[in-house]
């Protein structure tokens, strides 16, 4: 459980900072993968359709290390692809809304899609997707993770880059524990704090904001199923570090 004094300030602690502007490309990579609230997937067809490839829409979410979570049936031929090559490739596309989509962020993560019968797993992708919960349970439906062997980014004009680093190395174990605790104190307790995020800090509008997801590098903030990336400006690693996070964010929401 989280100590009483989870949000009051606290002494900051010291942590490498991440600027925007100073990202690494897996970095980026990784922030553009995580705002998405849709990818388009890529598997290969087996059978009588001679090994074409196929691409279909699917809602993810993601791991702690940003790896990709899908829940799919296996009636539909994406999951039937997987079952005979488990070989995937997802578009994470960062473009929506520009004039000029192609000088915008997109990534392409390769690897490997494993069914996955974790309950942190089943719970990240859930609290990004309430409405999938009346579905997870159904038999022909299950939880897939990919583990993203290289990846593939374009972040503007001659910024492009293969990435065999795109998955967070770092401690994520501590977080991981605590992140339930983190999202029900913050949406039970905060709710003013998180609106600011969304409305003072990523300029979106409308009231009913919460959080859906934390991790090492941001968090995720959710509303009838739109889905905001708050990019944290340092790397965390445990519930104390993320209360200093998230109270220096509100501090600077509250001057903006």
């Amino acid at each position: 459980m989280l100590p009483p004094s989870f949000f009051p300030p606290a002494r900051m602690v010291p942590m490498a900072e991440l600027p925007i502007t100073a990202k690494t490309p897996a970095e980026q990579a990784r922030a553009v993968a995580r705002a998405c609230r849709t990818a388009s997937l890529a598997t290969t067809m087996t059978g009588n359709a001679g090994h074409q490839p196929y691409a279909s829409l699917v809602l993810v979410a993601f791991d702690h290390d940003a790896a990709p979570l899908l829940l799919i049936s296996r009636l539909a031929d994406h999951t039937k692809n997987i079952l005979g090559s488990d070989r995937v490739a997802l578009l994470c596309d960062g473009t929506a809304g520009l004039a000029e989509p192609l000088t915008g962020p997109r990534v392409s993560l390769l690897g490997l899609a494993e069914k996955t019968e974790s309950p942190r797993h089943r719970a990240r992708y859930l609290a990004r997707h309430p409405s999938a919960e009346m579905y997870a349970g159904f038999g022909d439906f299950a939880f897939y993770r990919i583990h993203v062997e290289r990846a593939h980014i374009v972040a503007g004009f001659g910024k492009i880059h293969w990435l065999d680093d795109y998955l967070y190395a770092g401690e994520t174990a501590a977080l991981a524990e605590a992140e339930a605790d983190i999202l029900q104190h913050m949406n039970t307790d905060h709710t003013d704090a998180v609106q600011l995020y969304a409305t003072r800090l990523l300029g979106r509008s409308g009231d009913g904001w919460s959080l859906c997801g934390i991790d090492t590098e941001g968090t995720d903030l959710l509303r009838d199923g739109e889905i905001a990336r708050l990019n944290f400006g340092r790397t965390i690693a445990s519930a104390e570090e993320a209360r200093a996070e998230l109270v220096r964010l509100v501090k600077l929401a509250r001057q903006q």
